[in-house]
C-alpha cells in the first residue's frame, strides 16, 4: 500500500472509531446486533477560505476546534447506533454549547484550580518556583483525572479502541495491506496522539506562564486563560515537528512521556475492535484514492 502525505488519525468513540482523510471522515461503528455500521461524510476546514490560518501557531488553534467539532459528532453518532435511535444532527448552536462546557470544565480543572493552589503558596516561594508548583499541579490533576475515569467499564471500552486506532495506523504507515492480523502486531502507542499533545501543552504552560509576573489571583487566572491559544499553538507545532523525527534519537527521548502517559489512555484491543478500526480507515482511503 503506497504511503500518502496526508497524516490520517482519528479518534476512539463508543463502540468504535472515527478515522479523519483529507476530504472526508468515516465513523466505524459496531451496533448492538453485532454489525459494523460505516458512516462516511465530508469533512472541509476554515483554513481552505482564509488561508491565512495554515501560519505556524495559528493552524494549531484552528486544528484543536475543528477536532473537537468533529469528535462531538462522532461521538453522538456512536451514541445514538447503541441506543438504536435514529440520529439527529446537532446544530450550530448546540455543537458551540458543548465545545464551551468542554472548555470551562478544561479551564477549572486544569487552569484555574493549579493556579489558585499556586497562587496560594506566593507566601513560601517566589514566582519561579510558583510556576514551577502550578505546571506539578496541573499534570497531577489531569493524571487523577485519567486515573479516575479509566475505571469506569465503558470508558475502558473507549480505551480499546484508542489502542486499535492506533495498530491500524500504525499498519497503514508501515506501508501493510490492512488486516487485523497485521495490525495486532503495532504497539497501541502513537506518537501524535491527542494524549501526547496535552502533556506537551501542560509542559509548555510552565515554559511560558513562568516569563509572567502575576501577582494578583484574577490577573493570574485571566492571563493564563488568554495565552492558552498561544500555547495551544504551539504544542500543535511541537508535535507535528517530533512526529516527523522519530527516527532521531534525542527525539525518542523527548516524546517518551508523552508515549509512557498513553499507558493511561489506551488498551490492548481484541481482534474484533480492530476490525472496527480497519473498515473507518478503509473508507476514508477509498474517498482519497478516488479523488
Amino acid at each position: 500500500m503506497a504511503k500518502q502525505s496526508f497524516q490520517y488519525g482519528g479518534q476512539a468513540v463508543i463502540e468504535g472509531v472515527m478515522m479523519r482523510g483529507p476530504r472526508q471522515m468515516a465513523v466505524a461503528v459496531r451496533r448492538p446486533a453485532g454489525d459494523v455500521l460505516v458512516d462516511l461524510k465530508p469533512v472541509g476546514s476554515i483554513t481552505e477560505r482564509f488561508t491565512f490560518l495554515k501560519w505556524p501557531l495559528l493552524r494549531g488553534v484552528v486544528a484543536l476546534v475543528e477536532s473537537l467539532v468533529i469528535g462531538i459528532q462522532a461521538l453522538t453518532f456512536s451514541a445514538n447506533q447503541q441506543t438504536e435511535e435514529e440520529e439527529e444532527a446537532l446544530s450550530g448552536g448546540e455543537i458551540a454549547l458543548t465545545i464551551l462546557l468542554a472548555f470551562g470544565l478544561a479551564a477549572l480543572l486544569f487552569i484555574v484550580v493549579p493556579t489558585a493552589a499556586a497562587h496560594y503558596l506566593q507566601k513560601y516561594m517566589n514566582n519561579f518556583w510558583q510556576n514551577m508548583a502550578e505546571g506539578g499541579v496541573r499534570i497531577a490533576v489531569f493524571l487523577v483525572y485519567v486515573m479516575l475515569i479509566s475505571r469506569i467499564r465503558d470508558i475502558q471500552r473507549v480505551f480499546q479502541y484508542h489502542g486499535a486506532e492506533h495498530k491500524v495506523i500504525h499498519a497503514y504507515e508501515a506501508g501493510e495491506p490492512l488486516t487485523v492480523a497485521n495490525a495486532q502486531k503495532y504497539g497501541s502507542l502513537h506518537p501524535r496522539c491527542g494524549t501526547a499533545f496535552l502533556l506537551i501543552v501542560m509542559v509548555l504552560t510552565i515554559l511560558v506562564y513562568s516569563l509572567l509576573h502575576t501577582p494578583g489571583l484574577l490577573w493570574r487566572i485571566g492571563s493564563r486563560l488568554l495565552l492558552l491559544p498561544v500555547v495551544a499553538g504551539l504544542g500543535y507545532e511541537a508535535l507535528k515537528l517530533s512526529s516527523r523525527y522519530t527516527h532521531v534519537g534525542w527525539v525518542r527521548v523527548l516524546i517518551a512521556p508523552g508515549l509512557w502517559l498513553q499507558k493511561l489512555t489506551t488498551r490492548e484491543p481484541d481482534d474484533t475492535q480492530v476490525e472496527v478500526a480497519i473498515k473507518a480507515l478503509e473508507a476514508v482511503l477509498v474517498t482519497s484514492d478516488a479523488a
